[in-house]
């Protein structure tokens, strides 16, 4: 495989061997990725949380890692995207993160370029690396997930995180059920109450209100988000003994979340951004492993 794109690529057997890899990296084992190559992070929407975990994994994995700025780069003169990837290739760029605005941004690039692609997240497209390690996550926690309950909680239509986790959850036999106001639904079969849907909860799955994509007439307040689907310490209190909370930032307090529940008792919030480092490692060995051959 020399692209990670979307969830649909992997097999269900490959997704649980790369959880079980990471878990083995995150307890010490080396890495298997061979010496000697590079990585670039093309990220052309702002990120703190995938961008610095990818590095920090790509440099646990041992590859030389190349500063990128997009504000800094030819991109900001018109280079299309795929010349600045043939740009990197010809000077020796071994593997390219890229996250961009555009849906499937990937299809101009796979398979007319040398470097292994591993999408960081394309518009409101798809997440893949950020599925697999909210499953890590989940497997931490529970043996399996069949027959699980776990809600999606927000702003489904602008989510590629709520898409590319709905692939792979559904397909480890969770069942799914989703909680939006009625103008963020998009394709999903939306309730529209939160306090419903949380007895019966495993995991509750919130998203960042993505404020920047909204147009003028897609727009709460603060407080009347928080106060219809934001998690309060009530509602976390109202949740069953063993379940738990998942967002996968950055998180907007006092909108989607309150302050008392970001690190409460049920928020696994800051285990998904440490689990994220160990499940890139392992995608970066299992798409470079055969690099060097």
């Amino acid at each position: 495989m020399r692209a990670l794109t979307t969830i649909e690529q992997l097999s269900t057997d490959e997704i649980l061997q790369l959880v079980k890899r990471a878990r083995q990296l995150k307890a010490g084992s080396p890495s298997q990725v061979p010496t000697g190559l590079t990585a670039a992070n093309l990220f052309f929407e702002a990120s703190t949380r995938t961008k610095m975990s990818f590095e920090m994994a790509e440099r646990k994995v041992g590859l030389t890692v190349l500063p990128f700025e997009a504000n800094f780069s030819s991109a900001s003169k018109g280079e299309s995207l795929y010349d600045t990837v043939k740009t990197l290739e010809a000077i020796g760029v071994n593997v390219l993160v890229i996250r961009h605005p555009e849906n499937m941004y990937f299809e101009a690039l796979i398979g007319k370029v040398k470097p292994v692609i591993i999408n960081g997240g394309d518009g409101t497209g798809n997440h893949p690396t950020q599925s697999l390690l909210d499953l890590m996550t989940l497997l931490d926690e529970f043996e399996d997930l069949q027959g699980k309950t776990i809600t999606i909680v927000g702003d489904l239509a602008h989510s590629r995180v709520a898409r590319s986790n709905v692939q792979v959850l559904s397909r480890l036999g969770a069942n799914l059920q989703f909680v939006s106001p009625l103008e963020w639904q998009a394709e999903f079969p939306v309730l529209y109450s939160l306090d419903e849907a949380l007895p019966n909860s495993d995991v509750v799955m919130l998203l960042r209100v993505q404020h920047e994509r909204h147009d003028e007439h897609q727009s709460f307040t603060k407080e009347h988000y928080h106060s219809l689907y934001g998690m309060t310490k009530q509602r976390m209190d109202a949740m069953q003994e063993h379940a738990i909370i998942l967002h996968p930032a950055p998180f907007n307090r006092g909108v989607e979340i309150a302050d008392d529940v970001v690190e409460g008792s049920k928020s696994r919030i800051f285990k998904q951004m440490e689990n994220g480092v160990y499940m890139r490692m392992a995608i970066l060995e299992h798409l470079l492993k055969e690099e060097a051959e």
